[in-house]
């Protein structure tokens, strides 16, 4: 990971806040949907210059440029997205086929580049975006799904052609950990945010310290138990190219969507723990883990084969929850939904102790018997 890249990663900093504004003020189903829709493609721009910067040495000042120029694309972007259904529809549709045009700059040297996802992204869905923002209503929302959905079917599409791409198996999940945590500190920025500037009275402090323990418990759910998992699935893959599409490109999506839900939920809930919430921040609140918690067990097959049933139990738990909480106050719904994630910790925490422990016996045992043949 070189600094250039974190350099650029604050400006997609900016773009998950925006991102989040966006749902903060339209989160209905169409709102959330349009906010997918918006997301995505900001979402595969950063993906595009990740991947690049994996496959290539891109600390040289060439690529540098690069690099900030997808930048600039991406902060025109962000500065649109809460006008982007609106009167700044161009500006993020032309920030984009720009940013795809710089991205296939970047990798021109690759032979026959056109054909695969840097190429769709600058002939096909750049376009289908620019077509959007000149568009109104209906019609620029379709034309932006239908370019996202180019995007993400692209290495799906070109997989073959992308067999031949020799990836570094460290650095692609440094970087999306590195995006999830992003996302994750947009979650802080939704907790601190509403009450800054308040009062702060005893129950807000409550719901600070209990939106944290969500925060918190996300956190932990990925990075103390599935990180290693994943960064250990791309070393041993037999084909590493379709797990990086699989578990990182698109199981990454759907994780950080998640957490931008969760934190737009902590926006709307901690300034009035005492108010009940309304279906449509619960439905953010609860329906943000339902996506996290899903994803996990989406990586978890994809990788091993396996699902992952105290993450699926979670998830059908706070589901069958999240009809109760909306005429609850929000400092209830708060603490059920910490209560929950701190116990699938826990739970996670003694499964992988026990797993480790018969491991370990099991070595030992196998050793012991070496010795006496």
């Amino acid at each position: 990971m070189t600094w250039a890249e974190l350099y650029f990663d604050l400006v997609f900093v900016f773009a998950v806040t925006q991102v989040s504004q966006l749902l903060h003020h339209h989160h209905d189903w169409a709102g959330t949907g349009r906010a997918l829709v918006a997301f995505a493609p900001v979402y595969w721009c950063w993906v595009g210059t990740t991947v690049q910067a994996n496959v290539r040495d891109v600390d040289t000042p060439r690529d540098r440029i690069g690099i900030f120029g997808v930048g600039l694309c991406g902060l025109f972007m962000a500065l649109a997205l809460p006008g982007a259904y609106g009167a700044r529809g161009l500006l993020f549709g032309a920030g984009y086929w720009a940013a795809r045009l710089v991205l296939l700059w970047l990798v021109r040297g690759i032979r026959r580049v056109w054909l695969g996802p840097y190429g769709v992204g600058v002939a096909v869905s750049g376009p289908l975006m620019l077509l959007g923002g000149m568009a109104d209503g209906p019609a620029r929302t379709a034309l932006w799904a239908a370019g996202a959905a180019c995007d993400l079917a692209a290495p799906l599409v070109f997989r073959r052609r992308l067999a031949a791409v020799t990836y570094h198996p460290g650095h692609l999940p440094e970087r999306f950990g590195l995006f999830l945590l992003v996302a994750l500190g947009e979650s802080i920025v939704g907790i601190g945010g509403p009450v800054a500037g308040s009062d702060l009275h005893t129950g807000q402090l409550l719901s600070v310290a209990v939106a944290f323990v969500i925060s918190c418990a996300l956190w932990w759910l990925y990075f103390g138990f599935a990180s290693d998992a994943m960064r250990f699935a791309v070393e041993t893959a037999a084909s590493r190219r379709d797990m990086i599409r699989r578990v990182f490109s698109y199981g990454h999506l759907l994780l950080i969507a998640g957490v931008i839900a969760v934190a737009v939920g902590f926006g709307e809930t901690v300034a009035e723990p005492g108010h009940a919430l309304g279906l449509g921040t619960v439905a953010l609140l609860y329906g943000g883990c339902v996506l996290y918690l899903l994803s996990f067990s989406y990586t978890r097959w994809m990788m091993f084969g396996k699902v992952s049933p105290t993450r699926l139990g979670a998830a059908g738990l706070v589901l069958v929850l999240l009809p109760l909480m909306p005429h609850l106050p929000a400092l209830t719904a708060l603490t059920v939904l910490a209560v929950v994630l701190v116990g699938l910790n826990a739970v996670e925490h003694v499964r992988v102790r026990r797993d480790r422990a018969r491991a370990g016996a099991e070595t030992a045992a196998e050793s012991e018997a070496a010795l006496q043949v």
